[in-house]
């Protein structure tokens, strides 16, 4: 049976099946999205809490590390109640849109770009900082070195959140509704196809998913393998 769905399945991957293709673009365009929204939140509060010393900065990374592990479908859940009708959301209208999806991944992934950059600033050689400051530079300009110093590691908080999103399934089930040409993303295609016996579709779905999650991957190897040669 997998031999059978494996070779339907790259029979719909080279004849361009438009229900494959569709299915895709979407979860690209939802990934893409939610991955800069959740960056430009994220990013920025992983660096402040990573730069700098304030009362509870101890409670702030528990509570960061804490989210990384949070249960997709509680996410589903709680944003599907902030947007239904009678919720404080409900007047927006974005329930079972891919913006609702949109949304749900930004919450589960804001907190990884958070964590991982807060944890990358705190782990760079105190001497930079104190070198900056010493030279005069003002506090963008300071700021701007330890990201550069740390540039990787703040792209790999860019990738390992694209990978969360693309891979999601519970939050966008739960929040999108799995609607055909509108909200079917990857991960819920795959879902909907295994439940119906659809194997050749599902593992098709599966392969695209997998395809992308190893682009991405390639490309940050790719990056970071210029960048030590770079700095060699």
């Amino acid at each position: 049976m997998l031999a059978d769905g494996l070779r339907r399945a790259l029979t719909l991957l080279l004849r361009g099946d438009p229900e494959v293709l569709g299915i895709a673009a979407l979860s690209i365009r939802v990934a893409l999205v939610a991955t800069l929204l959740a960056c430009l939140i994220g990013v920025p509060i992983g660096f402040a809490i990573g730069t700098t010393r304030f009362r509870g900065r101890r409670t702030a990374l528990t509570v960061l590390n804490t989210m990384l592990a949070f249960p997709t479908v509680l996410v589903g859940l709680l944003v599907w109640l902030l947007l239904a009708r009678s919720g404080p959301l409900g007047g927006l209208g974005l329930l079972y849109t891919w913006w609702a999806i949109v949304l749900a991944e930004i919450v589960l992934a804001a907190p990884i770009a958070a964590a991982l950059t807060a944890a990358a600033v705190q782990g760079i050689d105190p001497r930079v900082r104190r070198t900056a400051l010493t030279l005069g530079a003002p506090a963008w300009r300071v700021h701007w070195v330890v990201a550069r110093e740390v540039r990787f590691a703040l792209l790999s908080a860019v990738v390992v959140s694209f990978g969360r999103v693309l891979a999601e399934v519970g939050a966008a089930m739960i929040v999108g509704g799995n609607i055909r040409h509108q909200t079917r993303t990857l991960t819920t295609a795959v879902a909907l196809a295994t439940s119906q016996g659809d194997f050749s579709l599902a593992i098709a779905l599966g392969l695209v998913l997998l395809a992308l999650a190893l682009t991405v991957n390639v490309l940050l190897h790719m990056l970071q393998g210029r960048g030590d040669a770079g700095a060699a």
